[in-house]
C-alpha cells in the first residue's frame, strides 16, 4: 500500500527529476554543441570529464561533492558568504548533485544529434546571412529535435533512479531529501516488503515504459 510518506517521496523525486532535466537542457546544450563542433585539443579531456559519472561509483561522486559543498569546502564557503547556507541535506544540494551525476545522459545524446546535423545545413544558413546564433536555433535545434527528446527522457529517468549520490548529499530527511530509491531502502531495512514491492514495482514499470518510449522514437531502420 502506498503510504503518505511514499507519496511525498514520489512527489519529491518527480520534482527533482524535472528541475534537473530543465537545468541540464540549459547548461548541457552549449557543452554538447561545443563538443560536436570544436576541433580544440581540449575536446577529449572535456568529453572525459562529462563522462566521468558513468564510470565513477556514485558514492565517490557524492563524497567529493559533499566535501566541496560542506562548510569547509570552497563551494560551501561561497554559499555561506552569499547567505545561502550549506547545500548538503537540502533539496538544492540534491539538484546540484543530480545535475552533475546526470550530465552525460544529457550531453552525449545531444552531441551525437548535433554531429548528425553536419556542416551543410549551417553553411546554407550562413549563405542566407543567418547569424551563428540564429542558425543554431532555426536550423541546428530543429534538426536535432529527436536528440533533445532522447536526452531529456534519459536524464529524467536517470535522475528518478538515483540512489548513492542523493543519499550521500541529501541524507534521508522525509519530505526534504528522501526520494523514492531511498524510501525503498528504508522499507527493506524495516522489513516492510509489501510497501517496498509497491514502489519497486512502480520503478520497474516506469523504467520499462521509458525504454519502450525510446524505441518508439528510434525505430529499427534495418527492416526498411
Amino acid at each position: 500500500m502506498i503510504t503518505p510518506e511514499d507519496q511525498a517521496a514520489i512527489r519529491l523525486t518527480l520534482e527533482l527529476a524535472t528541475v534537473t532535466t530543465l537545468l541540464l537542457l540549459v547548461f548541457g546544450t552549449p557543452i554538447a554543441w561545443w563538443l560536436a563542433r570544436t576541433r580544440s585539443r581540449w575536446k577529449r579531456p572535456v568529453a572525459a570529464v562529462v563522462a566521468l559519472p558513468i564510470v565513477l561509483p556514485p558514492t565517490v561522486i557524492g563524497f567529493y561533492l559533499l566535501l566541496l559543498m560542506g562548510p569547509y569546502g570552497p563551494v560551501g564557503r561561497l554559499t555561506e558568504e552569499l547567505g545561502l547556507g550549506h547545500l548538503p541535506f537540502t533539496f538544492a544540494g540534491l539538484v546540484v548533485a543530480s545535475v552533475f551525476y546526470s550530465l552525460p545522459f544529457m550531453v552525449q545524446p545531444l552531441q551525437t544529434a548535433f554531429e548528425s546535423v553536419g556542416d551543410r545545413p549551417l553553411e546554407v544558413a550562413a549563405t542566407l546571412r543567418a547569424a551563428p546564433l540564429d542558425a543554431f536555433f532555426t536550423v541546428a535545434v530543429p534538426l536535432a529535435a529527436p536528440g533533445f527528446l532522447t536526452a531529456s527522457i534519459l536524464t529524467f529517468a536517470h535522475t528518478v533512479g538515483e540512489f548513492g549520490v542523493v543519499l550521500m548529499i541529501g541524507g534521508n530527511i522525509s519530505g526534504v531529501t528522501r526520494v523514492v530509491s531511498v524510501q525503498i531502502y528504508d522499507h527493506v531495512e524495516a522489513m516492510e516488503y509489501a510497501s517496498a514491492h509497491w514502489l519497486a514495482g512502480g520503478m520497474v514499470l516506469f523504467s520499462f515504459g521509458i525504454l519502450l518510449l525510446l524505441t518508439l522514437f528510434h525505430p529499427d531502420r534495418s527492416r526498411s
